[in-house]
């Protein structure tokens, strides 16, 4: 059973892509931050805005990478070389497309399902072997569309899913960090 000590959350930078779909991992990690009172602030070394607390009895640090989705990895890799933080050790919190609105899973390896932020983690780590929770978006349907999609904002409806499905996750938080992902499965996965 293998505690997590860094979670990091998938967005863009700036405030045009603050609401869009693929910035889910962010409002996740923020939701986090602020139950637990946690600060971020900007780390140039780690590429990102970090923050660092105990959460559940574990030293823990969170991650939002500043250096755009598609070059997530360089922030992941830096932070993880300096903190001696293993892959297995590491959630990516990201927007899922094969995921409807209003479902959350999670999962540990696997594929990168042409998510380009998971992808370039991949690259960097060297290894697919880290723990994702997955934030359903949904898919447009058409592949062509994807970009489009993910860089938009989702409509209302579409949003509440999203965020009881967040909600949803937040509650297996403390089993995740802990490390019973089992447990954190079995619970988020009936929800």
């Amino acid at each position: 059973m293998t505690a997590i000590r860094l979670i990091v959350g998938l967005g863009n930078p700036g405030q045009e892509y603050e609401a869009t779909r693929h910035n889910a991992g962010f409002w996740w990690l923020d939701e986090l931050a602020r139950t637990h009172k946690l600060n971020f602030k900007s780390e140039a070394k780690f590429h990102g805005l970090t923050a660092r607390g105990q959460l559940h009895g574990q030293d823990l640090f969170l991650l939002k990478p500043q250096t755009f989705m598609n070059h997530s990895g360089r922030a992941v890799a830096a932070l993880a070389q300096f903190y001696k933080i293993a892959p297995a050790e590491m959630l990516v919190v990201h927007d899922e497309l094969d995921l409807p609105p209003g479902v959350a899973r999670l999962k540990t390896g696997g594929g990168h399902g042409g998510h380009n932020g998971l992808k370039d983690i991949i690259a960097h780590l060297g290894t697919r072997d880290f723990w994702r929770l997955r934030i359903g978006i949904g898919h447009p349907g058409e592949r062509a569309e994807v970009a489009n999609f993910v860089l938009n904002d989702p409509r209302r409806e579409e949003r509440e899913l999203i965020d009881r499905a967040m909600q949803h996750a937040q509650h297996v938080a403390d089993l995740i960090i802990a490390g019973k992902t089992e447990a954190a499965m079995l619970k988020l996965h009936s929800a």
